[in-house]
């Protein structure tokens, strides 16, 4: 169900609410200007994706905690196309292990929660409330490769955000692309216009099923300035 439009601002309540955010965005910046490297350490570089899970719940506070900071991340019109499905019960884990290939579907049962990380290909329906001061929805209706691209495209940012989230509020997280679309958008999303992206495991790791840290590019390898 679509959301009703905000009332847009204008004249002097306008200009009073983007002062606001400029006085909101220096203030930030004098408090923190960037992560130590402590924090960048446990979101990034010295994290892990896991495949081993504690018999620990998560907290739902703590996934909405996570969705709250993730929808905070910008996207393309601000669409927010990401929708996410925590996978928490037995009933819904065994279909979803319909869709996973065998050596995934000890790491997903284990889990205490598994996400679909999907999009909807009419994200657009939402703009008069996500972006209105102007109506976009022109640029995406009866146009539905632009709509699935851009979805994929802002979707899959959200998804990002949201692991990165999850680490940062403590979880560990292990995303995962070895299962059917085809079998996940069947099962779960028939009839509508969502569309699965991608599988992220989330709780609590056993570590000790980690091996080795995996090498990544060097900059001159994958990065030029032109």
């Amino acid at each position: 169900m679509s959301m009703r439009a905000p009332k847009v601002p204008s004249g002097e309540a306008l200009e009073k609410l983007r002062s606001e955010a400029h006085d909101a965005i220096r203030k930030l910046r004098q408090k923190i200007g960037k992560l130590e490297d402590d924090g960048i350490d446990l979101i990034l570089r010295g994290a892990r994706s896991h495949y081993a899970w504690q018999d620990k719940p998560v907290p739902r506070e703590l996934l909405k905690k996570i969705y709250d900071i993730t929808a905070a991340g910008p996207t393309s019109m601000n669409s927010c196309p990401a929708r996410f499905f925590f996978i928490e019960t037995a009933e819904a884990k065994q279909r979803l292990a319909k869709a996973l290939k065998d050596k995934n579907v000890d790491k997903m049962m284990s889990a205490p929660a598994t996400v679909i990380v999907a999009h909807d290909v009419e994200f657009w329906k939402e703009l008069p409330f996500l972006f209105p001061h102007e109506d976009r929805r022109h640029f995406f209706e009866g146009k539905l490769e632009h709509s699935e691209e851009t979805a994929f495209r802002n979707g899959t940012l959200q998804g990002a955000y949201f692991m990165i989230a999850a680490r940062a509020l403590g979880l560990d997280v292990g995303a995962m692309s070895g299962f059917s679309n085809k079998i996940v958008d069947e099962e779960f999303f028939a009839g509508t216009t969502l569309k699965s992206n991608f599988l992220c495991n989330l709780g609590y790791a056993d570590e000790t099923a980690l091996f080795q840290k995996l090498p990544r590019l060097p900059f001159d390898t994958a990065c030029q300035f032109l």
